[in-house]
């Protein structure tokens, strides 16, 4: 077993370091509040110079550097006030550094930015822009300049301060966060892991952050691994695969004895599976356009690199034996709960396997007969825009008022140390000579030039990084040791009854008490709302996608301490559920006037199925057939989400 272990920069003084964990990653105490900084126009310039072209220093340009761009003019030989390439987003910017030149009589440093814009065909394509600072007579002096050029970005790039009239300089970063990747291999229809090394890997790297990386071997394997971390010594634990590995890890973190502290670890999703809901959304919030596949990986990946958090609700499910499990998705019964376990048996077709399931489910649609009851929300939620105006459940029946274990520390398995991930840049030339530019391998603290370089010679550049590592600090002194040894499993339970599959669910015997539910089967508390029918489908669903491209309910946001309710009554025709789905795509389904569609917001609810078969699901997974309850609990996590979009700002 093992860890692929990023290059790691030393801590800096505790007041860097909590500087950087509130405002760039959110990881503080909640009683605590920290003010941005002011807002800067967007067209504000902050920095201004020019730079020789790298390889080719005869070309110059002028940088202009705003808070939301860096805008690129030619000026010799031939002047252009807007050249191809001129206008770089800070959206599409994973990272910068500094680089020195090998040969001792340059006296240029030179300042390096990873980019990811979109081509022609609407996919993201790395770029790389070098640029040589050779202002000055000395190599110090165009190293500070490089240097205060790639700060400054830096901390554009992390929501950092910038010194109003301050000199600006790398002692205003504070270490790179570090954060602990978990990846499932078989993810994605085996890409996975591929994905993480060609794309994941080299963009967290760019920008500068620290990282573990494990891979789980098994169900519940995520969910054993963080009930035994030293979680003080990370910043971010970060998943790579589909909605399941992070409800894993969210469970895990809940188990804990220091439940309450360790459930505001920051949690992040990278896309690397067939349901990739909770990520739809971030992209959402990110204010991109949506994607599927590689796109959203790379837009969740350059929202990843930026830092930033958001609170995120957890609603507590209650099953039928009264085991607990924490959900941050959805809870489903029905149409949607059949086609999400039958589509099981086709992961090999990736995301294309809910298709097919629902068109089978389709064919053979069934209703289900059930008990709802919710307790409404006493805030509406933000209003949708008139387009998806949401039809209101009307009480049919409100019922009368009633009267009223150890931890298992299991060892990090499998290790991939040492993997060589090469990171090849576009192919440059190295002033006054034939050869290309050396391959970049990144392992997490920064760029450093590959040892199998195949140029003439030494490699004509080498990395000087913004935050030194210090000498004789070796990696592994940052970490707990880690012991090996079988996971040990408490005498109470922590599984459910196997599912029909064989497989068991894990539950969470922690976690904050669920003070708005009686126990199930007895009677509700007054202001219920109840409803008996037939059901083709009831959705529980907390942030705003079901899917990638699946928008179920447009208006959700992360904190916004609701659970949002849609159900479809029996009596729709195949057609008319078809183009719900197919309307879901752009969160438009309310604004159809399906008279069978219904929704509410929620506080708490309860599902009583009286079929005496079904599916139930839990963020995808499914858990024992019977009542359940569940109750939301307002920003009990936090989301590493990276800073809000205002709108769809890509061309």
């Amino acid at each position: 077993m093992g860890i692929l272990d990023s290059d790691s920069c030393p801590p800096s003084s505790p007041q860097r370091l909590d500087q950087e964990l509130t405002w760039s990653w959110g990881h503080r105490p909640r009683s605590e509040a920290m003010a941005p900084p002011p807002p800067l126009a967007a067209s504000t310039p902050l920095l201004h110079g020019e730079f020789g072209s790298y390889p080719d220093p005869s070309l110059r340009l002028a940088l202009t550097l705003t808070p939301q761009a860096l805008h690129i003019q030619k000026l010799r030989p031939k002047p252009e006030a807007r050249p191809r390439g001129g206008l770089v987003l800070l959206t599409e910017v994973s990272g910068c550094c500094t680089l020195r030149s090998c040969n001792p009589s340059d006296s240029a440093a030179y300042f390096c930015i990873y980019t990811y814009p979109r081509g022609r065909r609407k996919g993201r394509r790395k770029a790389t822009h070098t640029f040589q600072a050779d202002g000055a007579a000395t190599y110090e002096e165009n190293r500070a300049e490089a240097q205060r050029w790639a700060t400054a970005l830096t901390c554009l790039l992390r929501g950092l301060p910038l010194p109003g009239d301050g000199e600006i300089t790398s002692r205003l970063l504070p270490r790179p966060p570090r954060l602990l990747l978990l990846v499932n291999p078989f993810g994605g229809r085996g890409l996975a892991w591929q994905w993480c090394k060609n794309h994941v890997l080299p963009m967290i790297s760019e920008a500068g952050l620290s990282f573990n990386l494990i891979q789980t071997e098994r169900q519940n394997h995520a969910r054993e691994l963080v009930q035994g971390l030293s979680l003080s010594e990370w910043d971010g634990i970060v998943t790579l695969s589909g909605d399941g590995l992070l409800y894993e890890v969210l469970n895990g973190l809940l188990d804990r004895p220091d439940w309450e502290e360790a459930v505001k670890t920051p949690v992040g999703i990278l896309p690397c599976g067939s349901g990739n809901a909770l990520a739809g959304a971030v992209n959402q919030h990110g204010g991109f356009k949506p994607a599927l596949g590689i796109d959203l990986l790379l837009n969740c990946s350059l929202l990843l690199c930026r830092g930033g958090s958001h609170p995120l609700d957890l609603l507590s499910v209650t099953l039928a034996s009264g085991s607990r499990c924490f959900s941050f998705l959805s809870v489903a019964w029905g149409f949607v709960s059949d086609v999400d376990i039958q589509s099981e048996r086709f992961r090999a077709l990736g995301s294309a396997r809910f298709t097919l399931c629902t068109v089978l489910g389709l064919a053979t649609l069934h209703t289900y007969r059930g008990r709802l009851s919710y307790l409404p929300a006493t805030v509406e939620p933000a209003s949708p825009t008139p387009a998806h105006g949401l039809p209101r459940a009307k009480s049919e029946l409100t019922l009368a008022p009633a009267p009223a274990p150890p931890v298992a520390h299991s060892p990090l398995h499998r290790s991939v140390s040492d993997l060589p991930l090469p990171l090849p840049q576009p192919a440059m030339m190295s002033p006054g000579s034939p050869e290309p530019l050396p391959s970049l391998s990144l392992n997490g603290g920064g760029p450093e030039l590959a040892g199998d370089w195949g140029g003439a010679g030494d490699a004509p550049l080498s990395p000087d990084p913004l935050v030194p590592s210090s000498p004789g600090s070796p990696k592994a002194a940052l970490l707990s040791p880690i012991i090996e040894g079988a996971p040990e499993t408490p005498a109470s339970s922590e599984f459910l009854p196997p599912t029909p599959d064989g497989d068991p669910v894990a539950v969470s015997p922690g976690g904050p008490l669920d003070h708005l539910l009686p126990p199930l089967g007895t009677p509700l508390p007054p202001g219920w709302v109840t409803l008996e029918g037939d059901f083709v489908l009831m959705l529980a669903i907390s942030p705003s996608h079901l899917g990638a491209d699946l928008v179920a309910a447009p208006h959700a946001r992360f904190d916004d301490g609701l659970v949002h309710l849609c159900w479809v009554r029996g009596g729709i025709s195949r057609t008319a559920l078809l183009r719900l789905f197919l309307a879901m795509e752009h969160g438009s389904h309310f604004s159809l006037g399906c008279p069978q569609l219904c929704y509410a917001p929620a506080r708490a609810f309860r599902l009583e199925p009286l079929t005496p078969r079904g599916v139930l699901t839990v963020d995808g997974e499914q858990v024992e057939y019977g009542p359940l309850q569940a109750q939301v609990h307002p920003g009990l996590g936090t989301l590493l989400t990276g800073p809000p979009g205002h709108s769809v700002r890509e061309p």
